[in-house]
């Protein structure tokens, strides 16, 4: 029985083991495409071992780009896709969060009524509403802005459902306590809901934010200003760039590396009230 223990735990941690290399191994080479050379794509030198060009590659890339194959730089970017996607994350929060607390605390007519409406807008994302969607930013004068970029996408029914899922959870003897004390709804939200509700808000951000950084369609339709690229449209047209000029493979592999870089940090950094947000069931 021990045997047969041992060569069961051997196998699982083989099979996790060849799981996380089939997920490390591009990303892998990715990183060591980035610290070469563009000529060494071309004699087809590049290895499995980092080159001696890290420094160069991502300074060009970050500061100067190629101004031979016309590549941007892509630090403003990364800085355009940073502020939408912590718009994005933030105003479907503080959005979501008030009209779940109204949706759940405040008796007036139609009230489930209206929180269906919210909830069945989860059969029109943006793809399908794109193109009334994009009419009325550029009737507003948003293209090419930041309020562009983001504020069409920060509505969310998900986000609604999930808090007030969680506003049910929390006792009725807890909000006639708040209310005795003669905490008004505001005081009620800001200082008991918010700090029952961090560990969910917490989860929910990482998952917004990392939904706005990867955004594509939509940045690609409403900026035609350089200056407002987002990083994952910029990669797209810095591969096109590259196909048809000189060898900046390595410029793009490099930023391929960088857009991974804040969404990486984001969850690593908020990884404990993540998956704790994820699983808490009891408040």
């Amino acid at each position: 029985m021990v045997e047969s223990g041992r060569k069961l735990t051997f196998a699982a941690h083989a099979a996790l083991i060849l799981g996380v290399a089939a997920m490390v191994l591009p990303v892998w080479l990715a990183f060591v495409a980035s610290t070469h050379p563009g000529t060494d794509f071309l004699t087809g030198r590049i290895g499995f071992l980092p080159g001696a060009a890290l420094i160069a590659n991502y300074k060009e890339a970050l500061f100067t780009g190629s101004s031979v194959s016309g590549f941007p730089p892509v630090g403003p970017m990364l800085w355009n896709s940073f502020v939408m996607a912590m718009a994005i994350a933030i105003g479907k929060i503080a959005i979501s969060l008030l009209s779940a607390f109204a949706i759940c605390y405040f008796r007036f007519p139609f009230r489930v009524t209206a929180f269906w409406l919210i909830f069945i807008t989860l059969m029109l994302p943006v793809e399908v509403r794109i193109l009334p969607t994009f009419e009325v930013v550029a009737n507003l004068g948003m293209l090419n802005s930041y309020s562009g970029l983001a504020i069409p996408l920060i509505a969310s029914a998900t986000a609604t459902f999930l808090f007030r899922q969680v506003f049910m959870t929390i006792p009725d003897e807890l909000t006639e306590a708040a209310r005795i004390d003669g905490a008004g709804p505001l005081r009620f939200f800001w200082s008991i809901l918010m700090p029952l509700s961090r560990t969910n808000i917490a989860a929910l951000f990482v998952i917004l934010f990392i939904y706005g950084w990867n955004q594509y369609l939509w940045p690609l339709l409403v900026t035609t200003d350089q200056s407002y690229y987002t990083i994952v449209m910029g990669i797209q047209r810095l591969a096109a760039a590259a196909a048809e000029a000189d060898p900046v493979w390595h410029l793009v592999m490099t930023t391929t590396i960088l857009a991974m870089l804040p969404p990486v940090v984001v969850v690593i950094a908020m990884q404990r009230l993540f998956v704790k947000g994820l699983v808490e069931t009891e408040k």
